[in-house]
Formats: C-alpha cells, structure tokens, sequence
C-alpha cells in the first residue's frame, strides 16, 4: 500500500478575533492531522479542529521560547513525512515578521510539499480596530512597517535612523513594547518630530485591547503608566489624529468587559457569539461538563416504548440533543417517533427541535418550565396524558410533582448529567482567582452549584466588590438565592442571547448615569 503523502500549510490565524481567519485557513484546520500552532493564536480557532487532530504548541514569547527555529523546522518535516497534513497556524500574516520564510525554505530544502495561506497582519488589522486607517487621501498617502527587534544580539535596534526619519507616510512598528523609548529617541534625534501623533495599541482585535494616544516624545511613558504590554503595535503619524472620529470597536456596548463563561464551549456558543459581538473579553471557566446519564437503561426502556407517550416534554437545548442522539441509536428514521406532540420550555429548546424538521407543539409564553403546563393544557387536558420528561438528570422535583398533580402520568427520564469539570488548574481559572473580572456569567443551576464548589462565590465576591452576577432565568435564579447571593441581572429571555442583552443593558443604563 502507497503511504498518503504528507503536505505543510503555512496558514495565517490573523491577529486574535477569531473570524478574522480566512475561509480556507479555516478549512484547512478542520481538515489537519496535526496543528503546530503559536501562543498568539486565539484558542478559539483550534475549536474547529477535528478531535483526532495532533495539536502541538509552539509558542514563543519575549525571553521565553518553547522551542528553537531549527527544532520548529525539524518538527514539522517529520510530522509531513508521516504522511500527515500539518498545519502550521501562526498569528498574523505567516510571511510578516512571523518567520513563515525560514520555515518555507526548511521545507523546500527537504522536499517536503508546502502551501502558504495569507493571513490578516496586525499590522493592518490593530490600527483599523483602533481606529486608525494607515493610509487617507488628505493626510498620508504610504505606510512602512518596521520591528523593534531587528537584531536580538544588540542593546539598541540598528537602524537606518535617518532614512526612517525621513520617510513620508504613516510608520507601523511591531515587537517593540521594551524598546519603545530608544525608538522613539532614535527617531527623534535623527530628524522626527517630538510632536508626531503616536498611538500604541495591546492585545488588538480582542475585547481586551487598550490603546493610548500621545505625541511620539511621551508616548513610551504613558503606555508605562497605562501598564500595556505585549503583545502591542505601535502607529506613527497624523492619521492617528483620525482615531477621534473613526474608533469602532471600542465603542461596543461591552467592549472591555471581562466577562466569565461557566458552561461548556459545547452548549456556551449562542451567549459567547452575542458578548464577542458586542466586544467583551471572554474568559473561559466552565465548570461543569455533559455526560450520558448514570443510568442509561431507562432512556434505551422510554425509546422502545415511544408509542406509548402523549407528550415529550424538553427543558433544555441539551435535553434535546441529547435525547436524539439516542434516539437515532434505537431508530434510523424520524418517523418512528410516531404522533407524539412535543412541548418546549422556550424558543432556545425550541429552536434545537426544529433543527430536526419537527413541530413543536407547545412552547409557554414565560419560559419557566412550571409554565409548560398551561401550554399543554391549551390543546387537551392533562388528565391521563402519558408525559415523557425528558431532562437532566439533577434537576427541579416541582415539574413533574405539578404535572401528576393535575393528573398527568409522567416518566421522569434523565438524557444527560451535568458533572463538575476538571478542578485542575487552568489558565483561565487562576487568571480569575488573581485578577477577578467584571461579571460571571450562570446559565443553570448546575453551573452555580458546581462553580460555588469550585471557586465559593461569596469569597470571590468579597475579593472582588465590583464583580458582577447574571443568571439567564428565575431557576438559575433559585440557586444563587439559596447561596444567599442576588444576581446583579436576571434575563428576560431566557437564552444565551437573552443573558447576553441584559448586561449590555445594564451596562448601557449605568453609562448613561
């Protein structure tokens, strides 16, 4: 048999927003065996991989180099000769400071098939989401771009001073956050203007990007002073004067927000699309994690015996998923779900049944599952209506107590279970315990009662006054009261999208105060 022959794609990630990477980049890594990837590239990005794929970290940061360039080349010709499709995901433009062409050659020396994926540069990308444009037809018709370490073995960058100086047009520099004042001294002493405008923008394109404005001559001591740090670009020239008028992106309601996700990525995406769309920083600490149900066999009994049912009852988005995955385990066509009606305890739970080409017949107009009862009741009446409920496993006794109380027969049937995630440290994790965050987003109770375990929510509120709490509906709610805490917003409707609005909301009005 002929061994698959193994490829390189060098693939530009972009500058951190994670839909700033290329429909073909991200293809490709959906695509990958193996990912070699940088620490400048947003994690997020590596979501869309395939969960058989290698993934290997490469990072290098500032005195701090995981491994070497040549051990980097060596790594990644010997992952394309086991037949592998490598990519190897770098921050930016590959071929942008970003040592793409070393890699390249390293390649083509051994032989070994290669393909080279643009990627958005910082260098363009940062200073839009600042909103400074490189380039304006009344103010600077060039740009250059420059970087601070151009020769790691000297104290002072060795430039061209004179010949920088002196060239028209907007300069970009990148990788020169600890050289920043003997740059600016180079550029002044050879000729700049102490008063050029300056920007320096960190962590572009990410809802934690912080940008300071000065003339070039004070520029290094106010982005000390604002603590900015790598990773940082630095713009020079009058269209930084422009940034008064065009800055977008940090004109989003929730730009610069820190705000905590405590669900799984999995189940998280609808509430973490809506805050990133609105410029939040987002820091991932889910605490719990879905499993199937500790006791499978009822689920496999209530399948076989589906005929038997009136009602399927769904409280939540991942009921439904999971229920249908077992379902198409037992059954190979929809059909076989035969005339039962299906009831949804809102449009969230709702929206994964129709996913499925399937009506759901009733949905409460508050939604809080006790509500679901009138729902049914508008088409025929619960007395001896054979309900399956089909949740999580922990979940409110009150659903099924008030069902049969109006005379229904209802099996109570666990789809899943919610368990507490790994308690191993994690970035993420110890970055909130040390520098705390702005809110903590809950989406059930099982995510108060696993993260109160995790992290005691009291104590954090205590180390961190300003923190704030938002739970998506009255049940998360409960949870929260019987910790004797009072979430700052409670959503109106409760959906990740739901959630999401009413901190915007709440942000909005206490701007405007």
């Amino acid at each position: 048999m002929l061994k698959k022959a193994g490829k390189v794609y060098l693939v530009g990630a972009g500058p951190g927003d994670r839909e700033l990477i290329s429909l073909k980049g991200a293809r490709l890594v959906q695509a990958a065996d193996c990912i070699v990837y940088d620490a400048l590239v947003n994690p997020d990005i590596l979501d869309k991989a395939s969960p058989e794929a290698e993934l290997i970290f490469v990072g290098k940061k500032p005195h701090s180099h995981t491994i070497s360039q040549e051990s980097l080349n060596q790594l990644l010709i010997s992952k394309a000769l086991e037949g592998k499709q490598v990519i190897r995901l770098k921050g930016g433009d590959p071929f942008v400071f970003g040592r793409g062409g070393e890699e390249a050659i390293a390649l083509h020396e051994q032989e070994i098939p290669f393909e080279v994926v643009p990627g958005v540069s910082s260098v363009t990308a940062v200073a839009a989401y600042a909103g400074i444009p490189l380039t304006h037809r009344k103010v600077s018709s060039s740009f250059s771009v420059f970087t601070g370490r151009s020769n790691p073995n000297h104290e002072e960058p060795d430039y061209p001073w004179e010949a920088i100086a002196k060239t028209p047009g907007t300069k970009v520099l990148l990788m020169c956050v600890e050289r920043l004042s003997a740059l600016a001294r180079g550029l002044m002493e050879h000729g700049m203007s102490s008063d050029t405008p300056s920007a320096m923008i960190s962590w572009g394109t990410y809802g934690r990007q912080r940008s300071v404005t000065a003339p070039l001559e004070t520029l290094a001591k106010k982005a000390q002073e604002a603590g900015l740090s790598s990773p940082s670009i630095v713009v020079l020239g009058e269209v930084v004067q422009l940034r008064d008028q065009i800055s977008w992106f940090e004109k989003k309601p929730l730009f610069g927000k820190r705000i905590v996700i405590t669900r799984p990525k999995s189940v998280s995406e609808e509430l973490s699309e809506r805050l990133l769309e609105m410029g939040a920083d987002l820091l991932r600490v889910p605490t719990i994690a879905i499993e199937a149900p500790s006791q499978p066999r009822e689920l496999v009994e209530c399948l076989l015996g589906l005929g038997e049912y009136d009602w399927i009852v769904f409280t939540s988005a991942r009921g439904v998923d999971a229920f249908f995955e077992a379902f198409f385990k037992a059954y190979k066509d929809i059909r076989s779900l035969g005339n039962v009606r299906l009831a949804a305890v809102g449009p969230a739970t709702a929206a994964r049944i129709t996913r499925s080409h399937l009506e759901v017949d009733a949905i409460p107009d508050s939604y809080q599952a006790e509500e679901i009862l009138g729902a049914i009741q508008k088409h025929e009446s619960l007395d001896n209506l054979r309900i399956l409920l089909a949740r999580a496993e922990v979940a409110n006794p009150q659903l099924p107590k008030l069902l049969e109380d109006h005379g229904a027969i209802v099996d109570d049937v666990a789809t899943y279970q919610t368990v507490a995630a790994s308690s191993a440290s994690t970035q993420e994790s110890e970055s909130l315990l040390h520098s705390g965050a702005d809110w903590i987003t809950f989406a059930s109770g099982s995510s108060v009662r696993h993260f109160h375990e995790r992290f005691d929510i009291a104590d954090l509120m205590e180390t961190y006054p300003e923190m704030k709490l938002a739970s998506i509906g009255p049940e998360t709610t409960r949870w929260l009261k019987e910790l004797e805490l009072d979430p700052t917003v409670e959503a109106k409707q409760h959906t990740g999208i739901g959630l999401a609005n009413a901190i915007a909301e709440y942000e909005l009005r206490h701007a405007m105060t």
